[in-house]
């Protein structure tokens, strides 16, 4: 009778898996080990390669390169660092290079090499399900995706790793290889030019407010026009 064989089980999802022992699988040649860190960095890296480069499908291919690099070159990382910290940077260096490319096509210069930052989370609202609020969130979220993309890529590196990761600002100086000074800064600076952004649609938005015209101003004359054919509202 043929000994049985253990298999290791399936990787648990948590967070606080040994990250370690993760990258000594890997780095043996399991591929299922490999899909839960891309799995565990999806979301924050996407951000930040969409706050770099402000194009969804340049963010994905960007993501694709930096998870490549790591898969390549985890056998030499040291933990000197993060693992999340070493993937923002091989991100950024992605990113980077992707810029620099479009650059030389463009026959322009890049933009001027810093690190970005991006999206707002919405404000909690008691009534998720009503179709007005989604809807009024969505124009919010893009109307600072809108204004976060016009800012210097410095400023939206920062904004992204502190305000929506929520890094600290050791954590961001480390990622970014820039002093902690230079974070609170930028940090500093994003906000406020947002700021002035959002307080200039607001200047522009309040001379519409309760906007009366078009499909509201049609809706309410039919319906008088509606009543008066029916007799209602005629003079005594």
């Amino acid at each position: 009778m043929s000994p049985v064989i253990s298999l290791p089980g399936p990787l648990p999802a948590s967070p606080a898996d040994d990250e370690p022992a993760l990258v000594r699988r890997i780095v043996a040649g399991d591929v299922a080990a490999f899909e839960l860190l891309m799995r565990r960095h999806n979301r924050r890296l996407y951000r930040l390669a969409r706050a770099t480069l402000r194009d969804a499908a340049e963010a994905e291919d960007a993501l694709q390169e930096a998870y490549l690099a790591a898969y390549r070159h985890l056998g030499a990382f040291r933990w000197d660092c993060s693992l999340s910290t070493w993937l923002m940077r091989l991100l950024l260096n992605a990113c980077h290079d992707r810029q620099r490319r479009q650059a030389r096509r463009d026959n322009v210069v890049p933009m001027l090499n810093g690190l970005d930052g991006a999206e707002a989370q919405a404000v909690p609202s008691d009534r998720r399900d009503e179709p007005e609020d989604a809807a009024a969130r969505g124009e919010m979220r893009a109307l600072l995706e809108r204004h976060l993309d016009a800012l210097p890529e410095a400023f939206r590196t920062v904004f992204m790793l502190r305000c929506v990761e929520e890094l600290s600002v050791e954590e961001t100086a480390q990622c970014l290889d820039i002093p902690e000074a230079t974070v609170r800064t930028r940090q500093f600076r994003a906000r406020s030019l947002l700021r002035e952004a959002l307080a200039r649609e607001i200047d522009l938005a309040e001379r519409d407010l309760f906007g009366f015209a078009g499909a509201r101003c049609d809706r309410i004359v039919a319906g008088v026009l509606a009543r008066l054919e029916t007799g209602a509202g005629r003079p005594d």
